[in-house]
């Protein structure tokens, strides 16, 4: 299959909409369109679905509150207007269907406390958090799978801060210290309750990661049914973790096609170069590609939105195409 990470360049959501379902009719997602603002970028769309929690946005970024603010109940309102018109637009659609939330930890190094510093530095308040948002997830789930009856839904949780997190490499508001890291348990528990609620939910899950160094073992022992990564980046030690997810039967998602134009230089890889990209790497973790070929999802390195709209459309096509390549079809 090939499917994206979420976002996507521009404004018009409803034509973002049918692209994605045009160029990737296997696993099609819900966009993200960061360019309509912070209440539509991956903090915000995230906030809009977390339960009970209110946040209001300040010059610094987001903002744990007492009552959701005016931004809060925008980016609420917007979700809800973008679930709008998915429905609109999928109301024929039978199979699966992506949507994406930022994890408990990249919200906790992003969002900020009542009082300064990011939710990360207090345990009760990201302990908080992550059980908002697992139960904000369940509802988010439930309204997805009434408005798009034949899908099976699939929730991608964005994790791009948690190595740092786990690292102690998240500066302090006055970025003169850091963040104490997180030990692997603590990181776990978090995870656990999300997957956890989205598994009650009778969804699935896969755990997004776009750094070197992503805990695979920690991502899948809390409970993620696929790993999605970067190949551009993905340190040496990641390899082993990878093939003991194929070995076990989780799903996948491999970044093969860059995000941005600019890292391209001479043009889009091609179909050829994208499939013996992925056999390169089956043979190096010693999978015959006919075992595991139902295992895999071929996506862009990230996110598209700082991509140019005709080359986030030829990537999707490119993805496309080269997984149908690579099954033979």
């Amino acid at each position: 299959m090939a499917s994206g990470i979420g976002s996507l360049p521009g404004e018009e959501f409803a034509e973002a909409v049918r692209m994605v379902f045009g160029e990737l009719p296997d696993l099609p997602h819900l966009p993200e369109l960061p360019a309509r603002g912070a209440i539509a970028a991956m903090t915000g769309r995230t906030l809009g679905v977390v339960a009970e929690l209110g946040f209001d946005l300040q010059p610094a970024g987001w903002r744990l509150t007492d009552a959701p603010g005016m931004d809060h109940r925008r980016a609420r309102s917007l979700l809800a207007q973008d679930l709008d018109v998915l429905e609109e637009q999928a109301q024929s659609y039978v199979g699966e269907l992506k949507v994406q939330v930022a994890g408990p930890w990249t919200l906790a190094a992003t969002v900020e406390r009542p009082r300064g510093d990011r939710i990360l530095a207090d345990a009760g308040a990201r302990r908080e958090l992550a059980q908002a948002l697992a139960e904000g997830l369940v509802a988010h789930v439930a309204d997805l799978r009434r408005r798009v009856p034949g899908a099976e839904i699939l929730v991608q949780i964005d994790e791009p801060v948690l190595p740092a997190v786990m690292s102690g490499g998240v500066p302090t508001a006055s970025g003169f210290s850091r963040h104490r890291s997180v030990k692997p348990p603590g990181a776990s528990e978090a995870l656990e309750w999300v997957f956890a609620a989205i598994a009650g939910a009778g969804a699935r899950s896969v755990a997004h990661c776009c750094a070197a160094d992503v805990p695979i073992g920690l991502l899948r022992g809390a409970g993620a049914q696929g790993i999605s990564v970067d190949l551009d980046v993905l340190a040496a030690e990641g390899y082993d973790a990878l093939g003991a997810a194929l070995e076990e039967g989780d799903r996948v998602f491999l970044g093969v096609v860059p995000a941005h134009d600019s890292a391209v230089g001479s043009g889009l890889p091609t179909e050829v170069q994208v499939v013996e990209r992925v056999l390169r790497l089956l043979d190096m973790l010693g999978f015959d590609p006919d075992d595991v070929r139902g295992q895999l999802v071929l996506t862009p390195t990230c996110g598209l939105a700082g991509a140019s709209p005709p080359y986030a459309r030829a990537t999707l096509s490119r993805l496309r195409d080269s997984a149908a390549r690579l099954c033979g079809d």
